[in-house]
């Protein structure tokens, strides 16, 4: 299908970090091949008028939990440790592979909506969320969280189950889907367990990705328990040799820098769960000082309540400045590399997070004919600190259109927002009838 996007401004993202004025993109097979002029005498599938709209690389959530949108504004204003043991895992007892499927669903609605086209989730029945990537038309890096403590422990069929699943879902829905190991972590996670998935993937060339020293508590009891920190037992169980993904990193110290950075580790920071928890954290320029790779997400919706990455970018960025009382943090279009290209990369989609030609076609359109977006001075930062993702409009992924004008075109929204309702009611155990007396 070929597509022509006409007179967009675009932020390309590029090494030249180009801003480009009222240029058209013409979209061939999945690829962009033109970015500029496009001659007038081109014949298209589909023109889209983009005066007034700029261009943008979709976003990548390089964190989530996306099913748990059921748990979205169920746990609230409680520390870390009762919200996940009196709450999170209580109501994830009665969780089942359709919740799963409804719950990833919605998210996927909520996702597109707000430009991410892209997501890396750690989570339960994998092979649910994989339908719905598949019917989506999305990118995603799937991983089945286990672990390890024994067969009763697993939600699931545990490690060997989800290799199944792995063989099955690698690189399906035209390679849209990449599969990785998940275990949840060396706090959970005995160090046998650990050393066994970091042969499975050296043998089987899999990336992994986990929850990694979220707190300095975790820290404290790994350095009790076995004389290292996470990092450093982690690299030593060889964890980090292939592709890694390290959720959260708040708590790691310049030597534990220095082990991420050696070895390339993808540092995933979810900032909106860090505010909300309450949760100390460490800077993030810390870690893009060594040359570690950092890359935005939604953490689950339980925690964060939102998947919207514009927003969760902001929050990014002002928390830095604030913490560093450094107005110069983060600057330019730093942001927007984070939640674009670095986010891509750790899923694996190397080519995508930026606009020239021979790109994958990951587009997002952002509607800046409105008061909040004008005036038009600077185009990143407009972008970076104001907008929202009730700003995009048209989502493409491989030159496919998943959003047009607003409307999704590759998901039942509408029995989507329903079914997921229903189910999440049913696993808090909620009263149905409270609802049934509001809505009337």
């Amino acid at each position: 299908m070929k597509i022509w996007i006409q007179g967009a401004d675009a932020i390309t993202l590029d090494d030249a970090g180009r801003v480009l004025r009222g240029v058209d993109l013409l979209i061939e097979n999945g690829c962009i091949t033109r970015i500029g002029e496009v001659p007038p005498d081109t014949q298209a599938d589909e023109v889209i008028d983009a005066r007034g709209k700029v261009a943008l690389p979709g976003l990548f959530n390089a964190h989530s939990h996306a099913a748990m949108t059921f748990e979205r504004g169920w746990a609230e204003d409680l520390p870390f440790p009762r919200w996940l043991n009196e709450k999170i895992w209580v109501a994830e007892s009665a969780l089942t592979p359709d919740d799963v499927y409804w719950g990833a669903a919605l998210a996927a609605c909520e996702m597109i909506r707000s430009g991410t086209i892209g997501f890396n989730d750690h989570y339960f029945y994998m092979d649910r969320v994989a339908e719905v990537v598949q019917q989506s038309g999305m990118k995603a890096q799937l991983a089945w969280c286990v672990f390890g403590i024994g067969d009763d422990k697993e939600v699931g069929p545990g490690l060997d189950g989800t290799l199944v699943f792995i063989e099955q879902w690698q690189n399906a829905a035209d390679g849209r889907i990449h599969t990785c190991l998940g275990p949840h972590s060396p706090y959970i996670c005995p160090p046998d367990f650990l050393a066994r998935i970091a042969t499975i993937a050296a043998e089987r060339g899999l990336p992994v990705h986990l929850h990694v020293a979220e707190s300095q508590e975790q820290v404290e009891n790994s350095l009790a328990r076995h004389g290292q920190t996470p990092v450093e037992q982690l690299a030593e169980l060889r964890i980090f040799d292939g592709r890694a993904i390290a959720a959260h990193a708040l708590a790691v110290s310049p030597g534990d820098r220095a082990i991420l950075a050696e070895k390339g580790v993808f540092v995933a920071r979810t900032p909106n769960t860090y505010m909300k928890l309450a949760m100390p954290i460490n800077h993030v320029t810390d870690l893009q000082a060594e040359g570690i790779p950092v890359a935005l997400g939604s953490d689950g919706p339980a925690s964060n309540a939102t998947m919207d990455l514009f927003q969760i970018m902001r929050q990014q960025v002002l928390l830095e400045k604030y913490l560093r009382l450094d107005p110069e943090a983060l600057p330019g279009d730093t942001p927007l590399r984070m939640a674009c290209q670095a986010g891509a990369r750790a899923l694996g989609f190397a080519e995508s997070g930026v606009l020239h030609e021979g790109a994958p076609a990951d587009v997002i359109l952002l509607d800046f004919d409105q008061p909040h977006l004008r005036p038009r001075h600077d185009l990143i930062a407009s972008v970076v600190h104001t907008a929202s993702g009730a700003d995009v409009t048209h989502v493409l992924v491989d030159g496919r259109l998943l959003m047009r004008d607003r409307i999704l075109l590759t998901l039942d929204e509408e029995r989507i927002l329903y079914e997921a309702e229903q189910r999440a009611f049913r696993m808090v155990g909620q009263d149905m009838s409270q609802m049934r007396e509001y809505r009337a």
